[in-house]
Parts: structure tokens; sequence; C-alpha cells
């Protein structure tokens, strides 16, 4: 007795050939992305631009610079509140570029791991 092979699946080793030339490429794509998006800087204020901040696309503080008028203010509290903020929107802002530029390459499909 023969088993019959929906047509589908027939001669499907160019169809599998296919897939992983594309999921290689989709993953050549995704390593040239994530080492581009760490070669970056990202810049963030907070406080009107009192405090400005500089983060590397590991997510590596590169420079914070203070307003020298909120210096001699000396209001402790709010600079490390402002500083807090600046940092926290900078991370969110590689965090949203890379998940943008990474769902161009993966069509929106959630990867884990990936980012």
């Amino acid at each position: 007795m023969k088993a019959r092979v929906p047509k589908q699946f027939q001669g499907g080793g160019q169809n599998m050939d296919s897939m992983i030339h594309q999921a290689k490429k989709m993953q050549d794509q995704i390593t040239a992305l994530q080492e581009d998006i760490e070669q970056r800087t990202f810049e963030a204020a907070a406080g009107g631009g009192a405090v400005k901040v500089v983060l590397t696309g590991k997510k590596t503080i590169e420079a914070i610079t203070l307003d020298p008028e909120m210096v001699k203010e000396g209001d402790v509290e709010m600079m490390q509140d402002l500083i807090i903020s600046a940092v926290n929107e900078a991370i969110n802002t590689v965090e949203e570029t890379t998940e943008k530029e990474m769902s161009k390459i993966t069509g929106g499909v959630a990867l884990p791991g990936l980012f």
C-alpha cells in the first residue's frame, strides 16, 4: 500500500529551502539592525531642557548635562527627579526605536528574546 502525501508536501524541499533562506536573511537583517542601534546615540531632556541625557543604543549613559541656573538654585531633590526622568525617557526612546525598526523586518511579529 502506498502512502498518499498531500500535494503541498510533495516536492517540499524547495519550499523548505526557500523558508530557510528567508529566515537566514531575516536573521542577518536583525543582527545588522541591532549593531546599528548599538552604535547610535539617543538624547532626552527633562524640565524644559534643564537636564539632558545622552544614551547609547546599548543603554549606556554617555553624558548628562545640567543647566547651571538649576544647579545654582540648589534644589537637589528636583535635580534628582529630572535626571531620573530624562534617563527613563532616553531608555524608552531606545526601546521604542528598536521595536519600531525591528517590526519593519519581522512584519510586526514579536520574536521573543530578540530585543
